[in-house]
């Protein structure tokens, strides 16, 4: 096949037959299609240049930043589609939490502006986030940056419902599947998708996967964050369901060692939500002479979360596993284990207390740098971890309050610290957010 630009590359990539060996559907024909293989690695090839074509084609080489609030695919597809056309390429996000995807950027000539914002991605309610203000700056009148908005923008939905379901209805003959399995991000492509796959058939049945609450997948929102995104329509899906970064390893891991798709952990979790999701209707259709297809997206490749794997899956990669993790705990061991006070009375355990607890806040150097607790110190949630595995800074029965954005982590990192013998450790219900709301005092770095 011979192209004259890399862009005729991207798309009509294959739809793949997984066998049912591994997934164990006797009634259902499951197809894994392959994003991963477009030219940039990943579906988000498609709407960066659906998006940013038209600013790309209208700018004089040299002249203009091409601007997105990405910090993985997006960003990167964005900066090697800028820097062909002579252009450069800024990143803002709240934090980089991915080392692979952050260097490589950095290796494509990105730029990276790391803001405090208090989410994953851009919540346009919340008036007092650095993020938000700078998504307002980009939409003013004169600004000299290019900004593609994946986040609201309907080309990042369009990309999908003009490539990547056409694609899989011609793919299957002319018919749409039974069953789209999608995990949630921008919603672009599960919106764009499901449109193309109900024209065709009005009774297509569209999974949406969200991450777990206080969990991280990357690519996917948590339920809470989705709601945030202005291309999100619940109307969309028929279901909406959650995964665990747990099932998303397992997941990525039956894919890359079963099917030799090495597909990154949103593959894994689409793939692993769709067999759960599945089971029930499988059993359903048994007797009936019936078959029925699902299809689920690979978003990306494996090597650029190797870093991720090996946090949570470190014999995975030859390392040895060390005592209690995040990963360990259950829902249950969370409601049962953590200990968490409200604003008020962290109040006064910090003005009665001699000395106070140690107040440690979980969240990015930005955001604290922005408005933190007078007193507190800061330990990125990240390195917390490693911390807890490689030894904390503080004694068994040191006092201890934790403090992330809403809450939901540091109650997280309350029941494993409860569980490895630390009574004093209490979570801030509401995180720094609630603290804030209450009128409760912060300061700036």
């Amino acid at each position: 096949m011979r192209y004259d630009s890399i862009t005729e590359a991207i798309g009509n990539t294959p739809l793949v037959r997984i066998d049912p060996a591994v997934h164990g559907l006797r009634n259902i024909d499951l197809y894994a299609k392959l994003e991963m293989l477009n030219p940039f690695g990943s579906v988000k090839d498609r709407p960066a240049w659906h998006m940013a074509r038209p600013h790309l084609e209208g700018a004089a080489a040299g002249e203009g930043t091409v601007v997105e609030l990405s910090s993985g695919n997006t960003a990167k597809a964005l900066a090697l589609l800028a820097g062909m056309h002579g252009l450069r390429f800024k990143s803002v996000t709240n934090r980089m939490r991915v080392p692979e995807i952050k260097e490589l950027l950095l290796l494509l000539g990105a730029e990276i502006e790391e803001l405090p914002g208090r989410s994953e991605c851009l919540d346009p309610t919340d008036t007092d986030d650095p993020l938000t203000h700078f998504h307002q700056a980009l939409s003013e009148p004169g600004s000299t940056y290019l900004h593609t908005d994946q986040y609201f923008n309907p080309r990042n939905v369009e990309a999908h419902a003009a490539g990547t379901g056409p694609e899989i209805v011609k793919d299957l003959d002319g018919r749409a599947p039974d069953w789209f399995v999608a995990c949630v991000g921008t919603a672009g492509s599960s919106t764009g998708v499901a449109r193309v796959l109900r024209e065709h058939d009005p009774d297509v049945r569209v999974l949406g996967l969200v991450a777990h609450k206080s969990d991280f997948i990357p690519g996917i929102r948590t339920i809470d964050e989705v709601h945030q995104v202005g291309l999100f329509d619940p109307a969309t899906y028929d279901t909406i369901e959650s995964v665990t970064s747990g099932e998303a390893l397992d997941g990525m891991l039956t894919l890359v060692r079963r099917c030799g798709i090495l597909s990154g952990p949103t593959g894994g979790a689409a793939y692993q939500g769709a067999v759960r999701h599945l089971r029930d209707a499988d059993s359903a259709l048994d007797g009936s002479g019936r078959r029925e297809t699902a299809v689920f997206i690979v978003c990306d490749r494996a090597e650029s979360y190797l870093s991720y794997v090996r946090a949570r899956r470190p014999e995975l990669l030859g390392r040895a596993v060390r005592g209690h993790t995040l990963a360990s705990l259950t829902e249950d061991d969370v409601r049962a284990e953590a200990l968490s006070v409200g604003v008020e009375a962290a109040r006064r355990r910090i003005a009665e207390g001699d000395p106070g607890p140690l107040v440690v806040d979980l969240r990015s150097p930005h955001a604290y740098a922005a408005l933190h607790i007078e007193g507190s110190v800061n330990i990125v949630d990240e390195l917390f971890e490693e911390l807890v595995r490689g030894g904390l800074p503080f004694g068994k029965r040191t006092p201890v309050l934790l403090a992330c954005p809403v809450g939901e982590k540091s109650l997280r990192y309350a029941a494993l610290l409860t569980r490895m013998g630390h009574p004093e450790v209490r979570s801030l219900a509401g995180g720094i957010v609630a603290w804030r709301d209450a009128g409760a005092p912060l300061v700036r770095e």
